[in-house]
């Protein structure tokens, strides 16, 4: 449902500037396939030969980046020429994974709702762009033939070809820049009235595209979705208008229009969250309106903000401490959970869907007397309370709550996904640990899957988030158990190799449950499991991704049991 209808410039300012960078492209394509290597990965991992080759399923799991002093965001302190031209070889380096933009486009499990399926707007979206995709390179292959025609002349070629774009486009893009999710997908309810959802698009989606996303969001999550349109201006030059934004820092009109919207909304005190989704260049788009969030809001509501992102393209991403008290502590022991002197209230574990009880029903540890921190403002680990035979009658857990100014970040990646090497892959798992690489906030599950290409609702949402149907065929929500979720995380072994700059296991908990119950202890690299499913079958002590993944709390209606915002870390018992 279309919410507002600015007019779409015929001529942006993005395709201006892409003649430079098409004028830039030839000369530098021959000496970029030998310095990257043309067609190899730089971290010497076994690629697919082929779209078709099966991978084996895997998912990684990487605590985020602690940040601090040490680690910088080179986009503000390099020349932007210069981070452009590292962009356009690792383009190379990681060109190998292109056929994965649109691979595989079987099968498409979510029906409509999947890009590459067969209906009446998906078939026009692709007739569209592969118009757009021989235009567009056309254009660029020949650019250089203008030195050979007059000034009057290339001028009236350059106004025909972007007057036939900006057409073309707009049979994809519409006029409309926000869209609201259909109410038979999810319908308002006072429940869920605290909260508001936001989507922001990637590369070449055009407004069937749009709907069909924030729709199968609304559908899995049972919340309104507002969706905020990047509109495309084809694929190719919508890569360039990429290049631009996260080496430039340059705001587009629904860049200003998200930022306009997420700071409404946050300043609203009905709302007590916000939901920030994005997907490939919507997450440099919306990394720079995080950016100018942290640049200007108090911090009390900026912990109203989650973000989560799939297939990330910036090369940063920003989300600090709040206290440097908390940032020391957790350099210094990041596999512990740290908190600032503050109350620290004991509470019990609740699925709520609102917040946790009131104080009149906490409950404390058997024994009344065992502190809740040990020595030197450290939590004690979750395997350290439970092996305390002090606390034999009853197992606590201590779980830190962020001290971060945003709330949650969690991202979703798979390792076949162009885009997603191209950006976040490619900064978390640099090895190099430079103090000049970007910081890139948030906990990164990275999934390997002969299902992981990069399109949001065919490859992303139907691999993490599969549709449930009844028995008539429709669907219902996001089905309870799938591979993605009942997959057991690996710690990533590798990436910004420095033992000071990635928060430890334990701190990536949000809420959780331990998966066996009183007094039991699972053993291992991880000391905890745990799930919100009660007729959950699996309890082998091993973590899965739905243990770590704040976001699938959210399925089917749902909510991540709250604790108050002021907490700093907390003890619960059963």
């Amino acid at each position: 449902m279309p919410v507002d209808t600015p007019m779409q410039e015929p001529l942006s300012f993005t395709m201006n500037l892409s003649l430079y960078f098409g004028c830039l492209a030839i000369p530098c394509v021959a000496g970029l396939f030998y310095m990257s290597g043309f067609l190899s990965r730089p971290d010497g991992a076994q690629r697919p030969t082929s779209p078709a080759q099966p991978a084996m399923d895997r998912t990684e799991f990487f605590g985020s980046q602690i940040g601090g002093e040490s680690v910088i965001n080179y986009s503000y302190t390099d020349k932007p020429w210069r981070l452009v031209m590292w962009d356009v070889k690792y383009f190379f380096i990681f060109a190998w994974a292109l056929p994965w933009v649109v691979w595989p486009v079987r099968p498409c499990d979510g029906g409509h709702f999947d890009e590459l399926s067969f209906t009446r707007e998906n078939v026009w979206c692709m007739l569209l762009h592969a118009i757009l995709v021989v235009l567009q390179l056309f254009f660029i292959l020949t650019l250089p033939l203008a030195l050979l025609f007059p000034v009057w002349m290339v001028g009236l070629g350059l106004a025909a070809f972007f007057t036939l774009n900006w057409l073309l486009c707009l049979g994809l893009n519409g006029k409309t820049i926000t869209f609201e999710s259909d109410p038979k997908y999810a319908p308002a309810l006072e429940e869920h009235a605290h909260e508001q959802w936001i989507f922001l698009n990637g590369v070449a989606v055009g407004e069937a595209w749009l709907k069909s996303n924030i729709n199968r969001l609304a559908l899995t999550f049972k919340r309104p979705v507002i969706g905020v349109h990047n509109r495309t201006d084809g694929i190719i030059f919508d890569v360039v208008e990429c290049l631009i934004q996260r080496n430039f820092g340059y705001a587009t009109s629904d860049v200003r229009a998200a930022y306009k919207i997420i700071k409404e909304k946050l300043y609203n005190p009905r709302y007590s969250k916000v939901i920030f989704i994005l997907h490939s260049q919507g997450g440099i788009e919306g990394g720079l309106v995080l950016d100018w969030l942290l640049q200007e809001l108090p911090q009390d509501l900026l912990s109203k903000l989650e973000v989560y992102t799939f297939g990330n393209a910036p090369n940063h991403f920003n989300n600090p401490h709040r206290h440097a008290d908390s940032q020391q502590a957790e350099k210094k022991h990041p596999e512990k959970s740290t908190y600032i002197p503050m109350a620290i209230t004991e509470i019990p574990l609740t699925n709520s869907p609102v917040e946790t009880r009131p104080p009149s029903l906490r409950r404390r540890v058997s024994n009344g007397n065992s502190p809740a921190f040990g020595t030197n403002g450290i939590a004690p680990s979750l395997t350290s309370i439970s092996e305390d035979s002090s606390l034999s009658h009853a197992t606590a857990y201590t779980v830190p709550a962020s001290d971060r100014a945003i709330a949650h970040v969690e991202h979703y990646a798979h390792t076949t996904d162009f885009v997603a090497l191209w950006g976040i892959l490619h900064f978390v798992t640099n090895e190099r640990a430079s103090p000049e690489m970007p910081r890139y906030i948030g906990r990164v599950f990275r999934r390997t899957s002969s299902r992981g290409g990069h399109q949001f609702c065919q490859h992303y949402l139907n691999g993490m988030f599969p549709l449930a149907r009844d028995a008539d065929g429709e669907f219902t929500g996001c089905a309870e158990k799938n591979e993605f979720m009942n997959s057991i995380v690996e710690i990533a072994g590798k990436g910004t190799e420095k033992d000071d700059i990635r928060e430890g296991v334990d701190c990536s908990w949000s809420l959780i449950e331990l998966a066996g119950r009183r007094g039991s202890v699972v053993k291992g690299e991880v000391a905890v499991n745990g799930s919100f499913s009660e007729d959950d079958k699996i309890n082998d002590g091993k973590v899965r991704v739905k243990d770590l993944s704040r976001l699938w709390q959210y399925r089917n209606g749902r909510s991540p049991p709250e604790a108050p915002r002021e907490m700093r870390s907390m003890t619960m018992e059963f």
